[in-house]
C-alpha cells in the first residue's frame, strides 16, 4: 500500500472513529471497527474507489451493524437474564489540555442520547447516526442496512421519533458548558455542606440518577428530586475529592477517595437544572484512568 494512501487514511481516522462511536458508544469497538476498515483498504484495489471518505464511512457503518447484529444475538442466545450497561464515556480533562481526538470523541455526542440510542433496533441507529448526524444520503445508507432508501428514510424516521424531545436529543439541547459547569458546582456544594434545600433547588424534580457498577451488577436507576437529593448528601464525606471533567464534551467530574478512583458522574443540564446523572463505578472502566488526571 502506497505511503500517500496510508497518509489519506490517516486524515479520516479521526472522522471514521467519531463515526462508530457515535453508533457503537463504546471507544474500544469503535477503534477495532476504524481497524477492520483499514485491513479492508488494504485488501481493496484503491484505484476504483472514487471518494475515500465515503467508502470508508460505508465500510465503518457495515462493521458497526454487524457489530450491533452480534451484540443483540449474544443476548438473546444467552441463558442468563441480560446486564444493562451504560454506553462508555469519554473523560478528559475540562481544562482544554485534552489530545485533539479525545476532544473529537467527548464532543461528538452526549451520553444521555447514547443511552436512547441503545435502545433503538441496529439498523434503526445506522440510519439515523449516518443520515441524522452525519448527513450520509439515504441512498447511501440502503445498501448497508439491506433497505430500499425509502425504508431506509422510515427507518431514520422511527428513529428520529424516538430521541426526539429526550435530554440529550436535538430538541432538547443541555445548557452552555459554563452554565452546566456553575449548576454541577453548586450540586456538588449543596450536598458538601448537607443543603438539602438547596440540592431540590438545583436538581429537575423527575430528574433520573443511573449508575452502572459493572458487568455482573449492571445498572441501578433513582428517580425524583428528593431521593436522589438524599442520596447526595454522602458526598459531604471529607475523603471525597471532586475532580472537574468533561464527559462526552458535558460537565463531570471524577471521584477520588483516600486518593483512589471511586466514579465518574457525567451530568445533564437542561434549562438551569440537572436532569440527567450518570454515574460509572465499574472497576475495569475506572483502571483505564488511572494514569489520567490529577489522581493518578
Amino acid at each position: 500500500m502506497t505511503d500517500e494512501l496510508t497518509a489519506a487514511f490517516e486524515q479520516h481516522r479521526r472522522h471514521l472513529t467519531t463515526v462508530a462511536y457515535r453508533v457503537l458508544g463504546s471507544v474500544s469497538e469503535a477503534e477495532d471497527a476504524v481497524q477492520e476498515a483499514w485491513l479492508r483498504l488494504h485488501r481493496t484495489d484503491a484505484a476504483e474507489i472514487d471518494n475515500l471518505g465515503g467508502w470508508l464511512t460505508t465500510v465503518v457503518g457495515r462493521i458497526a451493524l454487524n457489530t450491533l447484529r452480534s451484540r443483540r444475538t449474544r443476548r438473546e442466545d444467552s441463558l442468563e437474564e441480560r446486564v444493562e450497561r451504560l454506553p462508555e464515556p469519554v473523560v478528559v480533562l475540562d481544562d482544554g489540555s485534552a489530545p485533539e481526538s479525545q476532544a473529537l470523541l467527548a464532543d461528538s455526542v452526549g451520553l444521555a442520547l447514547l443511552v436512547v440510542l441503545d435502545q433503538l433496533a441496529p439498523a434503526e441507529r445506522i440510519a439515523f447516526v449516518l443520515h441524522d448526524l452525519f448527513g450520509v444520503p439515504f441512498d447511501d445508507i440502503a445498501p448497508i442496512v439491506e433497505r430500499t432508501p425509502a425504508a431506509t428514510r422510515q427507518l431514520a424516521s422511527r428513529a428520529r421519533r424516538r430521541v426526539r424531545g429526550t435530554a440529550g436529543g436535538p430538541d432538547a439541547p443541555p445548557d452552555s458548558p459554563r452554565r452546566q459547569r456553575e449548576v454541577v458546582d453548586a450540586f456538588f456544594a449543596a450536598a458538601k455542606g448537607g443543603d438539602f434545600a438547596r440540592l431540590l433547588g438545583v436538581l429537575d424534580p423527575d430528574v433520573v440518577l443511573r449508575s452502572d457498577a459493572g458487568a455482573l451488577a449492571g445498572i441501578t436507576e433513582y428517580r425524583g428530586a428528593e431521593r436522589i437529593a438524599g442520596n447526595a448528601l454522602m458526598f459531604a464525606h471529607p475523603d471525597r475529592v471532586v475532580h472537574p471533567v468533561l464527559v462526552n464534551g458535558q460537565a463531570g467530574v471524577v471521584i477520588t477517595l483516600h486518593g483512589a478512583l471511586f466514579s465518574v458522574m457525567a451530568f445533564t443540564v437542561a434549562d438551569g437544572r440537572v436532569v440527567e446523572i450518570d454515574v460509572y463505578t465499574d472497576p475495569e472502566q475506572l483502571a483505564r484512568l488511572g494514569d489520567f488526571g490529577p489522581w493518578s
